[in-house]
């Protein structure tokens, strides 16, 4: 679920759009040129959708893996997948940049080991919080919750001296309310895993402007293998510590770690690639945002989950932070 989302500045600043003369088939009508365009356009906006539905639906795998294996071992299980996969994609690059395309940005092995260290730490943590939330509250819940960090990362980048658009605060206060309709019970009181999980926004917050720091030295590509290397290293070595996995629930799991692990974290992050090369990184940042969205529809037609109409509310006062934080300023637009 890096979802979460979790990638957008990454992927943003590592793969920069190229001309369109590289993206598209050159055609010389300018008709024939302007209708294979538009069907690229589709074509990177279905990506975006899919790969929202399959972070969305990860939160499902996640609660499912969670009936059966403690967060930390769940976390190092798909962590692992996540890193075979990446270091073929990072192997399957390097072939092509021999063939003739852009060398890597990264200079310097120190750089890529410091930014891997420094992001797994953050993303280990913040997949953590979200795995020991699942524990005892809905995917639909949680895949709102943590869209948070959409909100409060331009929050944050304020203080870094990094402007955001004005509505940013609007977006504020609908995401408060919106918290308070889903997690604030009418006794004023927030269940554990609705608070873990609020945490696990902040801290992908901090991972993603980590990882908006090291991209700019690194490649991104790159940068997410060797993140996904050391989150495999602090969750086994946590496990080891603290939990008692057995094989039995391993197995169990095997399909909700293969999912969360291949599918959410692999083949997602390589279908955002995909769709926002030489795409409006707006509108695919908000269909990306579709993620929480799925969560709960998968988490009621799967798991039979089903929110009270206060928390529904609270889902649609998420949803309009989430979209309203991504929308450009008039003036930039």
């Amino acid at each position: 679920s890096f979802a979460q989302g979790l990638f957008d500045a990454l992927i943003h600043a590592a793969c920069r759009p190229k001309p369109a003369g590289e993206i598209f088939i050159i055609i010389p009508h300018p008709v024939g040129r302007s209708k294979y365009m538009k069907q690229g356009s589709l074509r990177s906006s279905a990506y975006a959708v899919l790969t929202a539905f399959i972070w969305g639906t990860a939160f499902v795998a996640q609660s499912v893996g969670a009936e059966h294996v403690p967060p930390l071992a769940f976390n190092a299980a798909r962590s692992v997948i996540a890193f075979v996969f990446l270091l073929v994609l990072c192997a399957v690059m390097r072939s092509g940049r021999r063939k003739g395309q852009a060398a890597s940005v990264t200079r310097s092995r120190k750089d890529l080991l410091l930014g891997g260290f420094w992001c797994g730490l953050t993303l280990g943590l913040a997949s953590f919080l979200q795995q020991k939330g699942l524990d005892t509250t809905s995917p639909g819940k949680a895949g709102f919750i943590t869209a948070l960090y959409i909100v409060l990362v331009p929050i944050f980048g304020i203080f870094l001296k990094k402007r955001g658009p004005k509505a940013v605060w609007v977006s504020v206060l609908l995401a408060v309310t919106g918290l308070y309709c889903l997690c604030i019970t009418e006794s004023f009181t927030i269940a554990p895993g609705d608070l873990c999980v609020m945490l696990c926004a902040f801290v992908f917050t901090a991972q993603i402007l980590l990882v908006d720091h090291f991209v700019t030295v690194v490649d991104g590509v790159e940068l997410s293998c060797c993140q996904f290397f050391f989150v495999t290293a602090f969750s086994l070595i946590g496990s080891l510590l603290f939990e008692h996995p057995t094989w039995v629930g391993l197995t169990m799991a095997a399909g909700a770690i293969l999912y969360a692990g291949l599918l959410s974290s692999g083949v997602g992050y390589t279908l955002q690639i995909l769709a926002q090369k030489g795409s409006n990184p707006t509108v695919i940042s908000l269909l990306l945002s579709l993620e929480s969205v799925f969560a709960t529809i998968s988490g009621a037609a799967i798991l039979g989950d089903r929110l009270s109409g206060r928390e529904y509310f609270g889902c649609a006062l998420m949803l309009a932070a989430v979209v309203l934080a991504q929308l450009p300023d008039r003036k930039k637009a």
